[in-house]
């Protein structure tokens, strides 16, 4: 029996996996004063003086700034395919992720949405 690829959940998979996922690795480095890059030696240092209360938040406003960046470009991205203009669209396996989703910008964010499903990072810690 062939296995069958779904599309959006491929998709899905794709965007936590290196997009989400990457992002928030990279600001938890930050945070840890991992990375050697001298561009990056002043904001790690900056980070360091902050209390882990302040990282704790720091790091809430990152990944709820993240999520939502995630949300607008999926909803501009079912606003293309829903105008018929389609001048900007995501494929996979061939088919046009948008047209597979009655609302491709809701789909990270339920108990079985892509957050929950493919991220490493699941859903985001609740606010305190």
């Amino acid at each position: 029996m062939a296995h069958s690829i779904n599309p959006l959940g491929e998709f899905g998979q794709f965007l936590m996996v290196h997009l989400r996922d990457r992002g928030i690795d990279h600001f938890d480095r930050l945070l840890a004063a991992h990375w050697k890059a001298p561009a990056l030696a002043k904001i790690q240092s900056e980070l360091q003086t902050l209390t882990p209360e302040q990282r704790a938040l720091a790091r809430r406003a990152f990944v709820t700034s993240l999520d939502s960046a995630i949300h607008d470009f999926l909803f501009q991205l079912q606003d293309q395919a829903d105008s018929h203009d389609g001048h900007i669209a995501v494929t996979v396996a061939g088919q046009n992720i948008a047209t597979m989703s009655d609302g491709l910008h809701g789909e990270p964010f339920t108990d079985e949405g892509w957050r929950a499903r493919y991220s490493a990072y699941g859903e985001p810690p609740e606010e305190a």
